[in-house]
């Protein structure tokens, strides 16, 4: 049974944010709300939680999963960027982005694109979602919680525990969630490339 956590979308519970991180560092997979949509979310290195996502989306191994991070500062840790990608990226964020680039060596294998070597990034601007990588110390390996038949992510954190129920090990909610999923731009070939018009305004990058 999927473990169900709500907490304030102002000043999310502390007890319930460190119960979220205890299921994620005991190899756990969740559901959590971001500002764009519900996300899957495990700990860095999973290799079964990347497995029960794309047994749940219907993906393949081409899948980019992104990292979720509480600050542009920790990109550079994970992710190759020339002077001008990094500037684009910095005035961009936090926000409705997910950035593509190629990975560095903190990265895992099983996380990277088979033959690019390459990965997502991304900062958002929601609350819960800060407070909760800010709780772990580390980004979360994430995937949009869309599900097979849909083009848009969940939104409503009792609805995904009611439609995995018994697949996520928990759902956190706090209420408000963005509906529309990030806008994907691919840095990898040093151009900017829009992959997926999403909620991010894509003008900077055309």
């Amino acid at each position: 049974m999927t473990h169900y956590y709500p907490v304030h979308p102002v000043n999310p519970q502390r007890r319930a944010l460190n119960q979220l991180v205890t299921i994620l560092k005991e190899g756990g997979l969740i559901g959590y709300p971001t500002d764009s949509g519900y996300a899957f979310g495990a700990r860095l290195g999973n290799k079964d939680a990347l497995e029960r996502i794309r047994r749940i989306r219907g993906l393949d191994e081409k899948h980019h999963f992104t990292l979720v991070m509480s600050e542009f500062s920790q990109v550079g840790q994970y992710v190759q960027m020339e002077n001008s990608v990094f500037r684009a990226i910095k005035a961009a964020v936090p926000g409705r982005y997910t950035f593509i680039l190629r990975a560095t060596r903190d990265v895992p294998k099983v996380m990277l694109h088979p033959k690019k070597h390459t990965v997502g990034v991304r900062v958002p601007e929601h609350v819960t979602c800060l407070a909760l990588m800010d709780a772990l110390g580390e980004p979360i390996v994430s995937s949009t919680l869309i599900l097979p038949g849909q083009d848009r992510p969940m939104d409503d954190g009792w609805q995904v525990k009611e439609a995995l129920d018994n697949e996520l090990d928990a759902v956190l909610d706090s209420g408000d969630c963005g509906t529309d999923p990030t806008t994907v731009i691919d840095f990898s070939s040093g151009e900017a490339v829009i992959t997926r018009m999403g909620a991010g305004d894509p003008a900077p990058f055309q």
